[in-house]
């Protein structure tokens, strides 16, 4: 019978070796880009839009179907459910790699491990670390969609001031996009070019794509545009009302989390407080 600290060093091993191979291949050697997928992504079917895997992570097609992967959270982001998918795979093998090194190490020193601990060890951290980085994901998802609510407030007051400065819907709705820097402005500036190569309305586009990232206020500014678009009506007035209501709506946000954060921050205070009247009290009672 085998080593068990010799195989579970190698599968280690092996696994570290399989991150560091996947990330250098996917960050130093990228793969070519095809004129077939990038024409398809110019002009995606009718349905429902989704972001295409490269050819190198084609293989993770079927594995990212039992993930269940945030679809709106990682388009939002820029991510196919086929990176997300590896990077649970690379952060459950860092994981499981750790115990293993670990027992490596004290069997050197001279201490001597039973053979489940690493492995339950193992086990548990390679689940630890796939929370980790799914729970990651979440996160920065939850700050862009913030961050890109805030810049569709800004948006409404440009196309707003381009309305009334007797630009047609279409052409404020570009002319707006223009204006700022910044990823929420390039992805606006990116729906609005497909929707011009497609020949589609725009304010359909700026739907589609908020639904696709799941920022409702974006769709917004489609549905109010339309109205000028369609109904000649003039809508920069209803514009800047739905601009303030959105600054409003952001500071309420705002002020909630920053009384939420407050309120976890009385408990170490309370904490705090109980530690120094510890070492008040304890020249008093020791003398007792």
């Amino acid at each position: 019978m085998g080593n068990p600290y010799l195989i579970i060093a190698i599968l280690g091993g092996a696994a570290v070796g399989l991150g560091i191979f996947l990330v250098v291949r996917e960050t130093l050697l990228p793969a070519t880009p095809a004129l077939g997928p990038a024409l398809q992504r110019l002009h995606p079917p009718a349905t429902l839009r989704t972001a295409r895997p490269s050819r190198q992570l084609e293989w993770l097609t079927g594995l990212s179907r039992w993930t269940r992967p945030p679809v709106k959270e990682l388009a939002l982001l820029g991510r196919t459910p086929e990176q997300y998918t590896l990077s649970l795979i690379l952060s459950a093998l860092i994981g499981l790699a750790i115990p293993a090194f670990l027992s490596l190490a004290a069997r050197a020193a001279g201490l001597s491990l039973p053979f489940v601990l690493p492995t339950a060890a193992g086990l548990g951290l390679a689940a630890l670390f796939a929370l980790v980085a799914h729970a990651d994901v979440l996160s920065k998802a939850k700050a862009a969609r913030r961050e890109f609510t805030q810049a569709v407030c800004t948006y409404l007051d440009l196309v707003a001031l381009q309305l009334s400065a007797a630009h047609g819907p279409v052409q404020s709705l570009e002319r707006a996009a223009e204006v700022c820097d910044g990823w929420v402005f390039e992805r606006l500036r990116e729906s609005l070019r497909i929707a011009q190569m497609q020949m589609q309305s725009p304010w359909d586009e700026l739907r589609t794509l908020a639904e696709k990232i799941g920022v409702p206020e974006l769709g917004d500014v489609g549905a109010i545009v339309q109205a000028s678009g369609t109904e000649g009506a003039q809508v920069h007035e209803t514009l800047r009302v739905r601009a303030d209501s959105l600054r409003d709506q952001i500071r309420t946000d705002n002020l909630a989390r920053a009384e939420a954060i407050t309120s976890r921050l009385d408990v170490p205070g309370a904490l705090l407080v109980f530690v120094l009247v510890g070492f008040v009290m304890y020249p008093f009672l020791a003398r007792i």
